[in-house]
C-alpha cells in the first residue's frame, strides 16, 4: 500500500539527517518511527484496558492492597529479588 507523506520542509531535512546517521535511508527511517510510534500506541491501549478491568474488578469485588504494602513488596523484588505478596483486603466499609 503506497502512503503519500507531506513533510514540512524542516522535518524532511531532519529526517534526511537522523537516516543518514543511522545508515538507513529516509524511508526506512520513517517505516521504523511509524512501527515504533504503533506499537507504543497499542501497548497504551492495553495498558488503558488492563487498568480499567482492575477498577472494574476492585469495584466488584471491594477488595484491594495497602499501598504501603504494595511499595515495600517492590522495594523487596527490586533489592532482593523477592518479597512477600501482599494480601489483598477489603476496602468498603
Amino acid at each position: 500500500m503506497a502512503t503519500t507523506l507531506k513533510l514540512p520542509q524542516e522535518l524532511k531535512e531532519r529526517v534526511r539527517s537522523a537516516a543518514q546517521e543511522a545508515g538507513i535511508s529516509p524511508h526506512a527511517f520513517m517505516i521504523a518511527a511509524i512501527e515504533q510510534q504503533t506499537r507504543l500506541a497499542e501497548k497504551r491501549a492495553e495498558f488503558v484496558a488492563a487498568a480499567l478491568d482492575g477498577e472494574r474488578e476492585a469495584l466488584e469485588s471491594g477488595m484491594g492492597y495497602e499501598a504501603e504494602e504494595v511499595h515495600a513488596f517492590l522495594e523487596a523484588r527490586a533489592s532482593k529479588g523477592k518479597g512477600s505478596r501482599p494480601k489483598a483486603k477489603p476496602w468498603r466499609r
